[in-house]
């Protein structure tokens, strides 16, 4: 029997990832639609770990059949902006203006200043439990947009020479924060539940 987790997030994009992570590893991931669920929790958390743990919190506390629920909250830090936009990056420009505002701002940065990392941490909570794992993903930011893969900032967030959205969800999920994070949360649940 497969597992169900409750995906506290109301992002298509990071629903569809964390499906493409964890369901061949024989995870049912349920949205928040699914479960009759319809708030949208206040991120008021100044770590990636506080905001994930408010919206699995609220979720949770939002269910009639009580079952884990998994939250997510990531972002990118950019060394040579102080690691901002950070846990603001969902809100540092309006959705499809966020990699320009970010490229102009770091149009005066040199090649070897342009170090940056995304972070993301999980949160899981069911009955008395909370656990959170994090993930990180080290690059540097790009001069321009590329790939039509990805979400976010994925078009100007180079590793290896590519932007995150110049590769297959495959790749992606591979080396991606996100992917590091779930990695733990896996083998956190292996360990303690035995699925």
């Amino acid at each position: 029997m497969r597992t169900k987790l409750l995906f506290a997030t109301n992002n298509a994009n990071k629903l569809r990832e964390a499906r493409q992570i964890l369901e061949p590893m024989g995870f049912e991931i349920l949205s928040m639609k699914d479960a009759g669920v319809d708030i949208e929790p206040d991120e008021t958390g100044t770590t990636f770990v506080r905001n994930a743990e408010i919206k699995a919190c609220d979720v949770y506390n939002e269910l009639e059949i009580p079952m884990p629920v998994i939250a997510d909250d990531s972002g990118l830090c950019v060394d040579a902006l102080g690691g901002r936009p950070g846990v603001w990056s969902a809100r540092y420009a309006p959705e499809g203006e966020r990699c320009q505002k970010l490229l102009d701002e770091m149009k005066d940065v040199p090649e070897g200043k342009r170090s940056a990392y995304f972070e993301c941490a999980i949160v899981y909570v069911d009955k008395y439990v909370c656990e959170s794992f994090t993930g990180r993903c080290e690059g540097t930011i790009g001069y321009e947009e590329r790939g039509e893969n990805g979400f976010g900032y994925d078009p100007i967030f180079l590793r290896d020479g590519r932007t995150l959205a110049e590769m297959s969800s495959e790749e992606k999920n591979a080396i991606s924060h996100r992917g590091a994070a779930m990695e733990k949360l896996v083998s956190y649940l292996k360990e303690s539940y035995g699925v």
